[in-house]
């Protein structure tokens, strides 16, 4: 799975190092050390994820992805959402799918993700590419899923922020048509916010037009993981 990254390991070193060092987890019994290693193994791990996500997407996206629940329940989750990134690799190898923490940050760029010029309809293509994923969210359904729209610099804020937000909800609306409740998805339009390349370039500009997908475990995978499910 070469396109998916974590983020988990340095979060797994900086909790091995709280291990060593915390006297109140050494002096308890199994049940207080487990409380105590889950949550502060939960403050430490989403603290990197949300600097990490945060540095690319000025929190937005990062405030989601970095909350981290940790312990077994988050492993379990976890466990799930690996199989999900996979898929979504396997399904659409031009997206740039990264695993942080217990979700999943997908990015589709333009050439996967088209709207006609100026406009939130989308196209054919992206259509296609947007049915690809429809069997591998179906799979998940205890999954949530936030889209975000950006923009690149062309126009003004006012008008950006706009269109990607219509744009986002164009892909909702779009996914509902086949079969993802709309109560699993949220929209948010970021306009030409959070850059991921150049907006002084032709190909900058066109990696900056893209919609992300934030995927999160929902309350019943949650409880299903913590009771061992």
């Amino acid at each position: 799975m070469k396109k998916v990254s974590t983020y988990i390991l340095a979060g797994s070193i900086l909790v091995s190092g709280m291990f060593t060092s915390c006297d109140a987890v050494k002096n308890s019994n199994n049940t207080q050390k487990g409380a105590v290693i889950g949550a502060a193994g939960g403050a430490v791990v989403g603290g990197v994820i949300g600097n990490n996500v945060g540095n690319k997407n000025n929190g937005a996206l990062g405030a989601i992805l970095g909350g981290v629940i940790g312990g077994a329940t988050g492993a379990a989750i976890g466990n799930k959402m690996d199989k999900q990134a996979q898929e979504i690799e396997e399904v659409l190898p031009s997206a740039e799918v990264e695993r942080v923490g217990e979700g999943i940050k997908l990015t589709l760029g333009e050439d996967a993700i088209r709207f006609d010029y100026n406009k939130s309809t989308l196209t054919s293509a992206a259509k296609t590419n947007l049915d690809k994923l429809v069997p591998v969210f179906n799979d998940y359904e205890n999954t949530n899923i936030v889209i975000y729209g950006y923009t690149d610099s062309t126009g003004s804020d006012e008008y950006n922020l706009s269109l990607s937000d219509k744009r986002a909800a164009s892909v909702k609306s779009y996914l509902s048509t086949k079969g993802i409740s709309s109560s699993r998805i949220e929209t948010t339009g970021m306009g030409e916010a959070d850059p991921i390349a150049s907006n002084e370039t032709t190909e900058g500009r066109a990696q900056n037009r893209r919609v992300e997908f934030a995927i999160v475990a929902n309350e019943q995978m949650v409880n299903e993981a913590a009771t061992g499910n």
